[in-house]
């Protein structure tokens, strides 16, 4: 009986023993835990001009946060932006902060900082008794420069006189750290390119215009922007001329909606349309959609300038039937129908003649589209683009390089077109300008090729 009993005890005190060893592991292991605060910082800049807010995200799941500091150093210089420390509460700090988020602003101005590298250093303390009770330790450093100094720009080409649906050249230097510059016409923005692949003097070509349908007057600058986005304009001297609007009507027959309305057999009109609610939906909404699907083409331009020479060509023995920019209404049976503007020159030579690529260039696209029925678009780099349309046949491929009068295709009357023509449109950034310019030698001398001879001086 008393062995028994001895032995019942002897168990009772090792399973205290055990009891008393878990719970002193596991206190120690709670007090001393090992597991370091978690810091979460946005965004993370390259580069800082202005006042930058960042968002810091701090953790710290078992002890909780002690305290941080949020540093700025550069060189030997070091400020303090920002710091706290958490109160610890209650048995094993359950009560204290275990996360916690601060929005803080740096002002590169506001705290003398130069320009050059800088570090931005994010240290986080928690309540273990590691580290002789200083707690684990958390230390995050993010890199960035401090630049606030706008890139340099300095025109080059001086005189520029620009008609409203013409095409506008101005040569000028950016400082190297700028990335993207370009002119603003009215809003509307026209990306510079580099003026020569090896050049490093930073040579920079940008062709731009003042659109055929913006009110005047209107307000014509530079921009750049470098690699901390800051930013800088720069004027320079301009003189826009009005030109003569040409107004023309046009008389719908039913003999000509019923000979283009099949080529308009894959655009979904609503139900029960007559042949001139189709002409009249196609006109507003189909030539509009269009319009916009050539300005697309506009980020597929070569940084590269691809044309060569002076006069680009024009289709052989072709009479001019509408220039560019006229404005037609078109009536049927004595009734306005609609309007439109004419966005190119449509030229009428033999039917099925051949048509030859205006200048050296690349196919940026080849195939039907919409009113303008068969459509090639060349591509001759930096912004500039030529198209033909209502094309018979085309003989060339997306993608394929050619040379100025090389055959292209074939004219014809695809798309919404009265008789067998090609309809010639240049483009600048997207949009239509005045192909009459680029077939006078005169004009693309002394606006065009005049001002890039000076980035060879």
């Amino acid at each position: 009986m008393r062995k028994k009993k001895k032995r019942t005890g002897l168990i009772l005190i090792i399973v205290t023993v055990s009891l008393i060893v878990c719970a002193l592991s596991w206190f120690l292991s709670q007090v001393f835990e090992g597991e370091k605060p978690q810091i979460m910082l946005s965004p993370l800049p390259a580069f800082i001009s202005k006042p930058q807010t960042f968002t810091l995200h701090l953790t710290d799941k078992k002890r909780g946060l002690r305290k941080f500091t949020v540093d700025v150093t550069q060189g030997n210089k070091k400020l303090t932006i920002s710091k706290k420390s958490f109160l610890f509460k209650n048995i094993m700090n359950r009560n204290g902060c275990h996360e916690f988020n601060l929005k803080f602003s740096l002002d590169p101005e506001q705290l003398h900082l130069t320009q050059g590298e800088a570090n931005l250093t994010i240290s986080v303390w928690d309540y273990s008794m590691r580290r002789g009770g200083d707690g684990n330790l958390s230390i995050t450093t993010h890199k960035f420069i401090v630049d606030t100094v706008p890139p340099v720009l300095r025109v080059i080409s001086r005189m520029h006189y620009i008609s409203v649906g013409g095409t506008g050249l101005v040569v000028y230097q950016v400082s190297s750290d700028t990335v993207k510059s370009g002119v603003y016409a009215g809003g509307l923005f026209f990306p510079g390119f580099k003026a020569c692949k090896e050049s490093k003097d930073g040579f920079t070509v940008c062709y731009f215009t003042i659109p055929y349908n913006m009110k005047l007057p209107v307000d014509i600058h530079l921009w750049a922007k470098d690699r901390a986005g800051n930013t800088s304009t720069g004027r320079f001297y301009y003189h826009i001329h009005r030109r003569h609007v040409h107004k023309s009507r046009l008389n719908i027959s039913d003999r000509f909606l019923n000979r283009v309305l099949p080529w308009f057999s894959f655009y979904k009109f609503p139900p029960q349309l007559s042949n001139i609610e189709k002409f009249i939906e196609i006109n507003r909404k189909l030539r509009k959609e269009n319009t916009a699907f050539f300005y697309s083409l506009r980020t597929k331009t070569s940084p590269d300038q691809l044309w060569d020479g002076l006069a680009w060509l024009r289709l052989k023995n072709a009479a001019t039937m509408a220039r560019f920019g006229d404005r037609r209404t078109y009536y049927y049976k004595g009734h306005k129908i609609g309007s439109a503007v004419h966005l190119g020159v449509d030229l009428a030579s033999l039917a099925n003649a051949e048509v030859q690529a205006a200048n050296n260039g690349r196919v940026l696209f080849a195939g039907p589209v919409g009113i303008y029925g068969m459509t090639v678009v060349l591509d001759h780099g930096q912004g500039l683009a030529s198209s033909y349309s209502h094309l018979s046949k085309i003989t060339v491929k997306t993608g394929q390089s050619v040379s100025k009068g090389e055959m292209i295709g074939y004219t014809g009357q695809t798309g919404l077109a009265g008789g067998d023509h090609l309809h010639f449109g240049v483009m600048v950034n997207g949009i239509f300008v005045n192909p009459a310019e680029w077939w006078d030698p005169h004009w693309v001398h002394d606006n065009i090729a005049r001002k890039l001879s000076l980035i060879k001086k």
